[in-house]
């Protein structure tokens, strides 16, 4: 692999992208076809880099206008109906990506653009679009940590993760997609991955990855 493109694991960190309990609700407007499926992944991923003491951002998002929504859910969220509202228990972090079970997100704070801290080198932040990079701090949030890697997992890749690895690439950072704990990923995708330079990895790859020791 290209010395440049390669992970920079003592120097990753890793992005979760959407994991809120709105998005497991079956049938739903905001049902990502697999969360579920993956949430064991990213669980994985999750331990691994708070043992390995390497950050960790939980990317959310929040509707409570309909004008600060996605046009393709706005008339969802005009309907009245309770997406990723704040406060509701739709909104909140799943299970498998808290620190502890009775975590609530500031949503006041996350949406005037602040870094909610909720344990040692984590931290949650709202995207107000499909991609984390835009109008938010993430860049300068990475950068200033070191992090000259990002892992990235989540719900789902035809959405909010693809627009957010394309910006990563913008902004040089290496990237690694986790496999197994990414809603929605398809061969084609994979394929032009690549050609950015992305490493698309299993999550027990990059847990091994995290382990070994930097000489």
């Amino acid at each position: 692999m290209d010395a440049l493109l390669a992970p920079d694991w003592a120097n990753a960190a890793l992005v979760t992208i959407d994991v809120q309990r709105d998005y497991l609700e079956p049938g739903g407007p905001l049902a990502s076809g697999g969360l579920c499926s993956v949430l064991p992944g990213v669980g994985r991923l999750v331990r691994e880099f708070r043992r390995s003491g390497l950050p960790i951002v939980h990317v959310v998002r929040f509707y409570l206008e309909a004008e600060e929504v996605d046009l393709p859910r706005r008339a969802a969220v005009e309907a009245g109906g309770p997406l990723l509202r704040p406060g509701t228990p739709g909104a909140e972090l799943v299970d498998e990506a808290k620190p502890h079970p009775d975590l609530k997100m500031d949503a006041d704070r996350l949406m005037n653009g602040g870094f909610q801290a909720i344990g040692p080198n984590e931290w949650i932040m709202y995207k107000p679009r499909w991609g984390a990079f835009y109008r938010t701090k993430l860049e300068h949030h990475l950068k200033d940590l070191g992090a000259s890697t990002v892992v990235f997992c989540g719900a789902s890749f035809p959405n909010g993760t693809r627009a957010t690895v394309y910006q990563a690439s913008e902004r040089d950072f290496r990237i690694v997609l986790a496999r197994d704990a990414v809603v929605g990923l398809y061969d084609r995708g994979e394929e032009e991955l690549a050609q950015i330079g992305v490493s698309v990895l299993p999550s027990g790859e990059i847990a091994d990855a995290l382990a070994v020791p930097v000489a």
